[in-house]
């Protein structure tokens, strides 16, 4: 039944694409370009008043709101947190919110040379205590250790210097972490401070700007894409950017969390960090634009492997070394039966590599594709529970029925684990996500479809429905159904 429902929706993706091509308007100059660069901001209105200049800033300063609220069906269950694991997600209804708002601050300084930072506040109600999803989180904002108390923090303050080479001039649009401003197609710019891997890496016009595109995190950045970061997604380190016409190349060494993903960073960047190069070509297809970036990942980092974890607890006839019994950072298991990952931290070496690619088909359709392979060997220590993952989809704007400012979105994702994984789930061991004390093991898969409707300057509002099977690759429970809205504003 579920294949069916995905070749439903496959063949929908192609209708719409096949629709929008047939009814492109014959005179070009009809077609109004569908984006939000108009949209009110302080920056333009001042600049309306002659008090900012946009095209050389000095100075910005932008914002942004946004509300999720989710509500989850109940679902069927073969069994949930089997002999005290304590990793699923719960077969009951449930419901869960993310509010956050951010400010981004930016300042020039001598040539070349920006500033930036951006204070953000965050509350939110997981399901389950964020517990019980594999790579397809069904809200992008939700953190780990997040209260609904406001919690204030300053994820990006980071230093930035650009280096021109010469080539085609380049007009740096005003926005939030970049200042509008001249530069050249050849440029070399450095990034230095606190700031997240996804500021510069893997990204996509169509599925990354979850704010105002796809709820799930499965459509963020590849779900097997373990980047170095703290519990709410940050980092510190630096990066390299070498663009050269419509090549550019990449390069970041950024730390990752002392304990897999917590809050404190491990600072030791000679011993501890997460490695990452991507090499990305800018091209037209037809006429329109699109992209193909090819990104590896490396991290050496205190964490443990599965078959280590298995080995230790099975060394002891009596089964000592268990999930109960750990003194040293653990996910507070209650299974005595079962392995524990404590037991078997260690420096340890975990490395990806991806593909990232999307295309313009016309002024208002646009398709994307993600895919990564981890090498499996180890735990997830920052990001999601996923070894292998991929993520395909199209955005529509609403050009075709008057409304320019809206978009529809749908998207397909699937995530794998590795063997070895699986080995240590159905012994009732835990990781940082899932873990149903045993496993009948399949693909995660999710169908995540918006609607973002314009309600006015700056504010949109947003539903969105998710279909997710074998929640935490486990066929014995789901499907899941997830309901969302979303309010977003920009100032």
């Amino acid at each position: 039944m579920y294949s069916m429902f995905v070749q439903k929706i496959a063949f929908l993706i192609a209708v719409l694409s096949l629709t929008s091509l047939i009814n492109v308007h014959a005179d070009d100059n009809n077609v109004q370009a569908a984006d939000d660069s108009a949209e009110f901001s302080v920056m333009n209105a001042l600049s309306e008043h002659n008090l900012h200049n946009l095209k050389d800033e000095r100075w910005n300063f932008y914002s942004q709101g946004t509300y999720i609220t989710s509500y989850k069906d109940a679902f069927s269950a073969a069994y949930t947190n089997l002999n005290g694991s304590t990793n699923s997600l719960s077969s009951n209804a449930e419901r869960s919110f993310t509010a956050t708002v951010t400010g981004y601050l930016g300042l020039k300084a001598w040539q070349g040379a920006e500033f930036y930072a951006a204070p953000e506040m965050v509350s939110e109600l997981p399901l389950s205590g964020l517990k019980g999803l594999g790579g397809s989180i069904q809200n992008f904002e939700l953190q780990k250790n997040g209260t609904e108390s406001s919690t204030w923090y300053l994820p990006r303050a980071f230093y930035r210097q650009t280096l021109a080479f010469g080539g085609d001039p380049v007009e740096m649009q005003s926005g939030a972490m970049q200042l509008g401003g001249a530069t050249t197609s050849r440029r070399f710019v450095f990034t230095g401070g606190l700031f997240s891997v996804l500021d510069i890496f893997d990204k996509n016009t169509y599925a990354a700007n979850l704010r105002q595109q796809f709820f799930n995190m499965a459509f963020m950045t590849n779900a097997a894409y373990d980047f170095a970061a703290d519990a709410r997604g940050y980092s510190t380190g630096f990066a390299g950017e070498f663009y050269f016409d419509d090549w550019a190349f990449r390069f970041a060494r950024v730390a990752g969390p002392g304990d897999p993903n917590q809050l404190q960073l491990n600072l030791d960047l000679l011993n501890f960090y997460g490695d990452q190069i991507e090499l990305e070509h800018q091209h037209k297809l037809f006429g329109q634009p699109g992209a193909v970036r090819i990104l590896g990942y490396r991290n050496r980092e205190n964490m443990g492997s599965w078959t280590d974890a298995i080995a230790a607890f099975n060394a002891d006839p009596n089964h000592t070394k268990n999930a109960t019994t750990c003194t040293s950072f653990n996910y507070d298991s209650l299974n005595a039966s079962a392995p524990d990952l404590c037991w078997a931290r260690k420096p340890n070496i975990k490395m990806g590599i991806g593909i990232n690619m999307e295309q313009k088909v016309t002024e208002d359709v646009g398709l994307f594709f993600r895919g990564m392979v981890s090498d499996g060997k180890t735990e997830v220590y920052s990001y999601t529970s996923s070894d292998q993952s991929i993520s395909l989809g199209a955005q529509i704007k609403g050009l075709r029925w008057g409304r320019i400012k809206d978009s529809v979105g749908i998207g397909y994702a699937e995530s794998w684990i590795s063997k070895d994984h699986v080995a240590y789930l159905n012994m009732g061991g835990i990781d940082g996500f899932i873990g149903d004390g045993k496993i009948n093991y399949s693909s995660e898969k999710v169908m995540d479809i918006y609607y973002q409707f314009h309600a006015f300057q700056a504010t949109w509002l947003s539903i969105d429905y998710q279909y997710i099977a074998n929640p935490a690759y486990n066929a014995d429970r789901g499907p899941v159904n997830m309901y969302s809205g979303r309010v977003h504003f920009e100032f």
